[in-house]
């Protein structure tokens, strides 16, 4: 008679966090294949650049920069609460994920709101030329990711809410942080190629 010997896994946490989940790994995937994305963007701007002697060509004023600036700084401001609501994702701690998420969410607010007027100021619509064809591209995109990540934010919010709670719940707040880095860290370089690159070249 053989000797079979079984590992008793019963106390092991049912979630792990960071680099030990998949769903970490799949994330990182989508910040590569987006991050692409935006550098094709970025360099479809620059290529057209260099096709015009002037930038913005036929006369166009570059943006104001006080909607994106403002933007830029409520982007800026959200990573506060974001890191809180990570570390508090990561102590199994629900009502500071509660806490933070809603704080998350209304930075989010705000920055959507924000993001009407800068569309209403960057001086060109998407159908006048290829440059503001490009400016469109490049602020629908990042809008796309902002209003995604928001309502991917306030469902895990109301998932904390009205339960039932369950500790891979607190991965995902984890991993939502994670994104969440990502989508401001892009908006960075998009804010400089639209509103600073026309006042540079």
């Amino acid at each position: 008679m053989s000797d079979v010997r079984t590992l008793d896994v019963s106390a092991l946490p049912p979630g792990a966090f960071g680099s030990r989940t998949v769903t970490f790994w799949g994330t990182l995937g989508i910040v590569v294949i987006e991050s692409t994305v935006f550098a094709l963007a970025i360099g479809a701007y620059f290529y057209l650049v260099s096709r015009f002697p002037a930038w913005p060509p036929h006369g166009v004023a570059a943006p104001e920069l006080r909607w994106g600036t403002l933007n830029t700084l409520i982007l800026l401001g959200s990573l506060v609460p974001n890191e809180l609501a990570r570390r508090a994702g990561e102590h199994v701690d629900l009502g500071r994920v509660r806490i933070w998420m809603v704080v998350c969410l209304v930075f989010a607010i705000a920055f959507n709101v924000v993001r009407v007027f800068e569309f209403a100021h960057l001086n060109v619509m998407w159908d006048h030329d290829a440059y503001g064809s490009i400016v469109w591209l490049l602020l629908g995109l990042h809008t796309t990711h902002i209003v995604t990540d928001f309502l991917d934010s306030g469902v895990l919010t109301a998932l904390m809410f009205s339960g039932p709670i369950e500790e891979h719940r607190f991965v995902d707040v984890e991993e939502n942080a994670v994104y969440w880095y990502f989508v401001v860290f892009a908006w960075l370089p998009i804010y400089g190629v639209i509103y600073w690159a026309p006042r540079l070249l």
